[in-house]
Protein backbone atom coordinates (compact mmCIF):
# COMPACT_ATOMS: atom_id res chain seq x y z
CA UNK A 1 0.00 0.00 0.00
CA UNK A 2 1.38 3.43 -0.89
CA UNK A 3 0.93 6.73 0.92
CA UNK A 4 0.73 9.04 -2.10
CA UNK A 5 -2.52 10.63 -0.97
CA UNK A 6 -1.91 14.12 -2.34
CA UNK A 7 -0.18 13.03 -5.54
CA UNK A 8 -2.98 10.68 -6.57
CA UNK A 9 -5.95 12.77 -5.39
CA UNK A 10 -8.00 14.85 -7.84
CA UNK A 11 -7.60 18.62 -7.83
CA UNK A 12 -9.25 21.62 -9.49
CA UNK A 13 -6.84 24.15 -11.03
CA UNK A 14 -8.77 27.12 -12.39
CA UNK A 15 -10.94 25.63 -15.17
CA UNK A 16 -9.19 22.26 -15.13
CA UNK A 17 -10.65 19.40 -13.12
CA UNK A 18 -7.65 17.08 -12.92
CA UNK A 19 -7.80 13.41 -12.00
CA UNK A 20 -4.67 13.73 -9.91
CA UNK A 21 -1.72 16.06 -9.36
CA UNK A 22 0.60 14.19 -11.72
CA UNK A 23 1.79 16.18 -14.74
CA UNK A 24 3.42 14.74 -17.82
CA UNK A 25 6.22 17.23 -18.41
CA UNK A 26 6.91 18.63 -21.90
CA UNK A 27 9.29 16.27 -23.70
CA UNK A 28 10.53 17.01 -27.22
CA UNK A 29 10.64 13.71 -29.13
CA UNK A 30 10.85 14.76 -32.79
CA UNK A 31 7.98 12.54 -33.99
CA UNK A 32 6.16 15.12 -36.17
CA UNK A 33 6.15 15.26 -39.98
CA UNK A 34 9.31 17.26 -40.60
CA UNK A 35 8.17 18.63 -43.95
CA UNK A 36 5.06 20.42 -42.70
CA UNK A 37 5.06 20.20 -38.88
CA UNK A 38 1.84 18.19 -38.70
CA UNK A 39 1.03 15.50 -36.16
CA UNK A 40 1.72 11.81 -36.88
CA UNK A 41 -0.25 8.76 -35.77
CA UNK A 42 2.73 7.86 -33.56
CA UNK A 43 2.18 11.10 -31.64
CA UNK A 44 -1.54 10.41 -31.25
CA UNK A 45 -0.79 6.98 -29.77
CA UNK A 46 1.94 8.42 -27.54
CA UNK A 47 -0.34 10.97 -25.86
CA UNK A 48 -3.45 8.76 -25.78
CA UNK A 49 -1.55 5.97 -24.03
CA UNK A 50 -0.51 8.27 -21.17
CA UNK A 51 -3.97 9.82 -20.93
CA UNK A 52 -5.52 6.34 -20.77
CA UNK A 53 -3.25 5.52 -17.84
CA UNK A 54 -4.63 8.52 -15.96
CA UNK A 55 -2.18 11.42 -16.24
CA UNK A 56 -3.64 14.43 -14.45
CA UNK A 57 -2.31 17.07 -16.84
CA UNK A 58 -0.34 16.56 -20.06
CA UNK A 59 1.90 19.36 -21.33
CA UNK A 60 2.85 18.73 -24.93
CA UNK A 61 6.30 18.75 -26.40
CA UNK A 62 7.39 22.20 -27.55
CA UNK A 63 5.32 23.40 -30.52
CA UNK A 64 6.63 26.08 -32.88
CA UNK A 65 4.59 29.28 -33.33
CA UNK A 66 6.47 29.86 -36.62
CA UNK A 67 8.97 28.07 -38.83
CA UNK A 68 11.67 30.41 -37.45
CA UNK A 69 11.17 28.84 -34.03
CA UNK A 70 12.23 25.35 -35.15
CA UNK A 71 15.31 24.00 -33.36
CA UNK A 72 15.66 20.46 -34.70
CA UNK A 73 14.03 17.89 -36.93
CA UNK A 74 10.51 16.55 -36.42
CA UNK A 75 9.12 19.48 -34.43
CA UNK A 76 5.35 20.10 -34.67
CA UNK A 77 3.87 23.51 -35.36
CA UNK A 78 0.74 25.56 -34.68
CA UNK A 79 1.30 28.27 -37.26
CA UNK A 80 -1.00 26.83 -39.94
CA UNK A 81 -4.61 25.65 -39.82
CA UNK A 82 -3.46 22.32 -41.24
CA UNK A 83 -1.21 21.84 -38.23
CA UNK A 84 -3.99 22.85 -35.83
CA UNK A 85 -6.42 20.39 -37.41
CA UNK A 86 -3.83 17.62 -37.20
CA UNK A 87 -3.51 18.28 -33.44
CA UNK A 88 -7.27 17.68 -33.07
CA UNK A 89 -6.55 13.94 -33.33
CA UNK A 90 -4.39 14.23 -30.22
CA UNK A 91 -6.72 16.37 -28.13
CA UNK A 92 -9.74 14.25 -29.05
CA UNK A 93 -7.86 11.09 -28.07
CA UNK A 94 -6.76 12.58 -24.74
CA UNK A 95 -10.24 13.89 -23.95
CA UNK A 96 -11.76 10.54 -24.91
CA UNK A 97 -9.59 9.03 -22.17
CA UNK A 98 -10.71 11.68 -19.66
CA UNK A 99 -7.46 13.65 -19.76
CA UNK A 100 -6.47 17.31 -19.87
CA UNK A 101 -3.82 18.57 -22.30
CA UNK A 102 -2.20 21.96 -22.92
CA UNK A 103 0.06 23.07 -25.78
CA UNK A 104 3.53 24.36 -25.00
CA UNK A 105 4.56 27.14 -27.41
CA UNK A 106 8.32 27.06 -28.01
CA UNK A 107 10.56 29.33 -30.13
CA UNK A 108 14.30 28.60 -30.02
CA UNK A 109 15.55 31.91 -31.46
CA UNK A 110 19.33 31.77 -31.99
CA UNK A 111 19.39 28.02 -31.27
CA UNK A 112 18.16 27.21 -34.77
CA UNK A 113 20.04 26.99 -38.08
CA UNK A 114 19.51 28.09 -41.66
CA UNK A 115 19.45 24.41 -42.74
CA UNK A 116 16.28 24.02 -40.65
CA UNK A 117 14.44 27.27 -41.33
CA UNK A 118 15.84 28.50 -44.66
CA UNK A 119 17.31 31.72 -43.26
CA UNK A 120 19.72 32.95 -40.62
CA UNK A 121 18.19 32.59 -37.13
CA UNK A 122 17.21 35.74 -35.27
CA UNK A 123 17.75 36.77 -31.66
CA UNK A 124 17.57 39.91 -29.51
CA UNK A 125 21.30 40.49 -30.18
CA UNK A 126 23.82 39.05 -32.63
CA UNK A 127 25.56 36.82 -30.09
CA UNK A 128 26.47 33.29 -31.15
CA UNK A 129 25.57 30.40 -28.86
CA UNK A 130 28.16 27.80 -27.96
CA UNK A 131 27.68 24.21 -29.00
CA UNK A 132 25.96 22.50 -31.91
CA UNK A 133 22.40 22.26 -33.19
CA UNK A 134 20.52 19.21 -31.88
CA UNK A 135 20.59 16.34 -34.42
CA UNK A 136 22.07 18.63 -37.11
CA UNK A 137 25.49 18.52 -35.42
CA UNK A 138 26.56 21.86 -36.88
CA UNK A 139 27.75 24.85 -34.81
CA UNK A 140 25.16 27.50 -34.02
CA UNK A 141 25.31 30.46 -36.38
CA UNK A 142 25.73 34.12 -35.51
CA UNK A 143 22.08 35.27 -35.36
CA UNK A 144 20.65 38.40 -36.90
CA UNK A 145 19.55 41.06 -34.44
CA UNK A 146 15.77 41.32 -34.49
CA UNK A 147 14.39 44.64 -35.66
CA UNK A 148 11.33 46.09 -33.95
CA UNK A 149 9.13 44.84 -36.78
CA UNK A 150 10.62 41.35 -36.37
CA UNK A 151 9.74 41.42 -32.68
CA UNK A 152 6.20 42.52 -33.40
CA UNK A 153 5.80 39.82 -36.05
CA UNK A 154 7.00 37.17 -33.61
CA UNK A 155 4.57 38.34 -30.94
CA UNK A 156 1.81 38.09 -33.55
CA UNK A 157 2.96 34.55 -34.40
CA UNK A 158 2.52 33.56 -30.74
CA UNK A 159 -0.99 35.04 -30.81
CA UNK A 160 -1.93 33.09 -33.94
CA UNK A 161 -0.47 29.92 -32.41
CA UNK A 162 -2.67 30.43 -29.33
CA UNK A 163 -5.68 30.89 -31.63
CA UNK A 164 -4.77 27.66 -33.39
CA UNK A 165 -4.37 25.90 -30.02
CA UNK A 166 -8.02 26.73 -29.31
CA UNK A 167 -8.98 25.46 -32.77
CA UNK A 168 -7.03 22.26 -32.08
CA UNK A 169 -9.04 21.66 -28.90
CA UNK A 170 -6.32 22.18 -26.30
CA UNK A 171 -7.41 22.94 -22.73
CA UNK A 172 -4.78 25.67 -22.41
CA UNK A 173 -1.28 26.73 -23.41
CA UNK A 174 2.12 27.08 -21.82
CA UNK A 175 4.64 29.71 -22.89
CA UNK A 176 8.20 28.35 -22.82
CA UNK A 177 10.24 31.24 -21.41
CA UNK A 178 13.06 29.07 -20.05
CA UNK A 179 16.35 27.35 -20.85
CA UNK A 180 17.98 29.86 -23.17
CA UNK A 181 15.30 29.83 -25.88
CA UNK A 182 14.01 33.01 -27.55
CA UNK A 183 11.93 34.52 -24.73
CA UNK A 184 14.72 33.72 -22.28
CA UNK A 185 17.26 35.21 -24.69
CA UNK A 186 15.42 38.52 -24.32
CA UNK A 187 15.35 38.22 -20.53
CA UNK A 188 19.02 37.29 -20.05
CA UNK A 189 21.47 40.18 -19.83
CA UNK A 190 24.08 37.90 -21.41
CA UNK A 191 22.12 37.39 -24.62
CA UNK A 192 20.26 40.72 -24.75
CA UNK A 193 22.49 43.75 -25.28
CA UNK A 194 19.81 45.93 -26.83
CA UNK A 195 19.54 49.59 -25.96
CA UNK A 196 15.94 50.07 -27.12
CA UNK A 197 12.72 49.39 -25.18
CA UNK A 198 13.34 45.63 -25.35
CA UNK A 199 16.71 45.79 -23.61
CA UNK A 200 18.57 47.52 -20.83
CA UNK A 201 17.20 46.86 -17.33
CA UNK A 202 15.06 43.93 -16.33
CA UNK A 203 11.78 45.68 -17.16
CA UNK A 204 12.95 46.25 -20.72
CA UNK A 205 14.22 42.69 -21.04
CA UNK A 206 10.86 41.35 -19.77
CA UNK A 207 8.88 43.46 -22.23
CA UNK A 208 8.95 40.79 -24.96
CA UNK A 209 7.40 38.22 -22.62
CA UNK A 210 4.90 40.79 -21.33
CA UNK A 211 3.69 41.59 -24.85
CA UNK A 212 3.44 37.91 -25.78
CA UNK A 213 1.29 37.24 -22.70
CA UNK A 214 -1.00 40.16 -23.53
CA UNK A 215 -1.26 38.96 -27.15
CA UNK A 216 -2.15 35.35 -26.35
CA UNK A 217 -4.66 36.49 -23.72
CA UNK A 218 -6.70 37.85 -26.61
CA UNK A 219 -7.16 34.28 -27.84
CA UNK A 220 -7.40 32.18 -24.68
CA UNK A 221 -8.50 33.01 -21.14
CA UNK A 222 -5.65 33.93 -18.83
CA UNK A 223 -6.57 31.25 -16.29
CA UNK A 224 -5.65 28.63 -18.91
CA UNK A 225 -2.12 29.95 -19.51
CA UNK A 226 0.98 28.54 -17.80
CA UNK A 227 4.43 30.14 -17.91
CA UNK A 228 7.61 28.08 -17.82
CA UNK A 229 10.68 30.05 -16.72
CA UNK A 230 14.06 29.12 -15.31
CA UNK A 231 16.99 30.38 -13.29
CA UNK A 232 19.47 28.53 -15.48
CA UNK A 233 20.22 28.79 -19.18
CA UNK A 234 20.67 25.45 -20.95
CA UNK A 235 22.87 26.96 -23.68
CA UNK A 236 25.21 28.35 -20.99
CA UNK A 237 25.18 25.99 -17.97
CA UNK A 238 27.57 28.23 -16.02
CA UNK A 239 25.10 31.10 -15.99
CA UNK A 240 22.77 31.35 -13.00
CA UNK A 241 21.05 34.55 -11.85
CA UNK A 242 23.32 36.68 -9.69
CA UNK A 243 20.31 38.39 -8.07
CA UNK A 244 17.90 35.50 -7.77
CA UNK A 245 15.53 37.23 -5.36
CA UNK A 246 15.37 40.34 -7.55
CA UNK A 247 14.70 38.34 -10.69
CA UNK A 248 11.97 36.29 -9.02
CA UNK A 249 10.33 39.48 -7.79
CA UNK A 250 10.42 41.00 -11.29
CA UNK A 251 8.87 37.89 -12.81
CA UNK A 252 6.13 37.64 -10.22
CA UNK A 253 5.22 41.32 -10.56
CA UNK A 254 4.84 40.76 -14.31
CA UNK A 255 2.66 37.71 -13.81
CA UNK A 256 0.41 39.50 -11.32
CA UNK A 257 0.03 42.48 -13.65
CA UNK A 258 -0.95 40.25 -16.58
CA UNK A 259 -3.23 37.98 -14.54
CA UNK A 260 -1.16 34.80 -14.84
CA UNK A 261 -1.87 32.30 -12.05
CA UNK A 262 -0.07 29.09 -13.19
CA UNK A 263 3.73 28.92 -13.02
CA UNK A 264 6.07 26.13 -14.07
CA UNK A 265 9.44 27.12 -12.54
CA UNK A 266 12.02 24.94 -14.25
CA UNK A 267 15.17 23.75 -12.54
CA UNK A 268 17.27 20.64 -13.11
CA UNK A 269 17.03 19.53 -9.50
CA UNK A 270 13.97 20.33 -7.35
CA UNK A 271 15.85 19.81 -4.06
CA UNK A 272 19.07 21.66 -4.94
CA UNK A 273 20.25 24.11 -2.28
CA UNK A 274 23.34 26.34 -2.34
CA UNK A 275 24.94 27.02 1.05
CA UNK A 276 21.66 26.76 2.92
CA UNK A 277 19.61 28.78 0.43
CA UNK A 278 15.98 27.97 -0.15
CA UNK A 279 15.25 26.10 -3.34
CA UNK A 280 13.97 27.87 -6.44
CA UNK A 281 10.43 26.63 -5.83
CA UNK A 282 10.51 27.61 -2.15
CA UNK A 283 11.63 31.15 -2.99
CA UNK A 284 8.75 31.51 -5.42
CA UNK A 285 6.24 30.05 -2.97
CA UNK A 286 7.17 32.69 -0.37
CA UNK A 287 5.76 35.38 -2.69
CA UNK A 288 3.26 33.45 -4.81
CA UNK A 289 -0.16 32.35 -3.64
CA UNK A 290 -1.27 30.72 -6.89
CA UNK A 291 -0.47 27.46 -8.68
CA UNK A 292 3.09 26.14 -8.91
CA UNK A 293 4.02 23.09 -10.97
CA UNK A 294 7.01 21.39 -9.39
CA UNK A 295 9.68 19.91 -11.65
CA UNK A 296 13.35 18.98 -11.47
CA UNK A 297 14.30 15.29 -11.46
CA UNK A 298 11.46 14.58 -9.02
CA UNK A 299 10.85 11.18 -7.52
CA UNK A 300 7.47 10.27 -6.08
CA UNK A 301 8.49 10.73 -2.45
CA UNK A 302 9.99 14.19 -2.99
CA UNK A 303 6.91 15.16 -5.00
CA UNK A 304 4.58 14.02 -2.23
CA UNK A 305 6.64 15.96 0.31
CA UNK A 306 6.45 19.12 -1.80
CA UNK A 307 2.67 18.75 -2.04
CA UNK A 308 2.32 18.07 1.68
CA UNK A 309 4.42 21.13 2.53
CA UNK A 310 2.38 23.34 0.22
CA UNK A 311 5.39 24.32 -1.91
CA UNK A 312 3.82 22.97 -5.11
CA UNK A 313 0.31 22.12 -6.31
CA UNK A 314 1.23 19.74 -9.13
CA UNK A 315 4.27 17.52 -9.76
CA UNK A 316 5.73 17.11 -13.26
CA UNK A 317 7.60 13.98 -14.35
CA UNK A 318 9.65 13.82 -17.54
CA UNK A 319 11.97 10.90 -18.17
CA UNK A 320 9.89 8.56 -15.97
CA UNK A 321 6.98 9.17 -18.35
CA UNK A 322 9.04 8.08 -21.36
CA UNK A 323 10.12 4.85 -19.70
CA UNK A 324 6.74 4.27 -17.99
CA UNK A 325 3.68 5.10 -20.12
CA UNK A 326 1.72 3.47 -17.26
CA UNK A 327 3.31 5.72 -14.63
CA UNK A 328 0.06 6.46 -12.75
CA UNK A 329 -0.84 2.77 -12.60
CA UNK A 330 2.59 1.92 -11.21
CA UNK A 331 2.33 4.65 -8.57
CA UNK A 332 -1.12 3.46 -7.52
CA UNK A 333 -0.09 -0.17 -7.23
CA UNK A 334 3.43 0.33 -5.93
CA UNK A 335 4.98 -1.49 -8.89
CA UNK A 336 8.62 -0.51 -9.48
CA UNK A 337 9.33 2.06 -12.17
CA UNK A 338 11.39 1.29 -15.24
CA UNK A 339 14.48 3.50 -15.07
CA UNK A 340 14.99 5.86 -18.02
CA UNK A 341 18.04 4.73 -19.99
CA UNK A 342 19.32 6.96 -22.79
CA UNK A 343 20.69 3.89 -24.60
CA UNK A 344 17.22 2.31 -24.69
CA UNK A 345 14.92 5.33 -24.83
CA UNK A 346 15.20 8.13 -27.33
CA UNK A 347 17.03 11.24 -26.03
CA UNK A 348 14.93 14.30 -25.32
CA UNK A 349 15.07 18.08 -25.11
CA UNK A 350 13.20 20.06 -22.44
Amino acid sequence: MNNLFNLLNPVKINQWQLRNRIVMAPLTRGFANDADGTVTEEMVAYYEQRARDGAGLIITEGINPSLAGKGTYGIPGLYTEEQAISWQKVTEAVHRQGGTIIAQLWHVGRLSHSDLIGRTPQAPSSIQAEGKVHKLHKPYQIPETMRTQDIQSTIHHFQIAARHAVLAGFDGIELHAAHGYLIDQFISEKTNQRTDEYGGGIQGRLRFLREIILAVEKEISVDRISIRFSEKKDDDPSYVWTDKAGMINAYLNLFRETGITILHPSTDQYTRVWAGEKTFHEMIREQWEHTIIGVGDLDIHIAEEGLNDGVIHLAAFGRPYIANPDLVHRLRTGEPLVVYDVTKHLPILV
